[in-house]
């Protein structure tokens, strides 16, 4: 490579509960760098679904780091150009990407629900995440069902 890598920037843990995923799960909420409207949505959620589930004996923030780990994919699969043909090639995520996949896709999903407001949409799409289901569990399993599909590529790894 001519370039040197570009130097990770440091994120700064969140003021509630000093985690930097929270932080980074802020980061991809965001729109046009409203930082604090962003963050008053994912706490607001955040009470939603301790309301929601108050049966649990998890602490709000443990159920959505469990729902993020349950829409989290291992696989992903890639276009490659071999002898005029493109192939699916199934590749490993590396861990930095699985983290930042699961969050995007959270919030997309989220966005494209119905609901009333953001926090409401944010915080329903974690309780389904939470218990295996909904749009971002599904599209994690498609991930993965077009991986195991296309596994007699996987010779073509990169």
């Amino acid at each position: 490579m001519r370039k040197a890598k570009p130097k990770k920037r440091v994120i700064l843990p969140d003021p509630v509960f000093s985690d930097v995923k929270v932080t980074k799960f802020v980061n991809h909420l965001m729109y046009d760098g409203k930082k604090s409207i962003a963050f008053t949505i994912f706490y607001t959620a955040l009470d939603t679904v301790k309301e929601k589930l108050s049966n649990e004996e998890k602490s709000a923030l443990e159920i959505w780091k469990k729902a993020l780990d349950n829409i989290t994919p291992q696989v992903e699969v890639k276009s490659r150009r071999i002898g005029g043909a493109t192939f699916q090639v199934p590749t490993e995520i590396r861990p930095d990407r699985k983290e930042s996949i699961s969050m995007k896709n959270l919030i997309q999903y989220a966005r494209k629900r119905g609901g009333k407001t953001m926090a409401e949409k944010l915080a329903a799409e974690i309780v389904d995440a939470y218990n295996e289901q909904g749009g971002a569990f599904k599209r994690k399993e498609d991930m993965h069902k077009m991986a195991e599909a296309n596994r007699a590529f996987a010779h073509f790894r990169f």
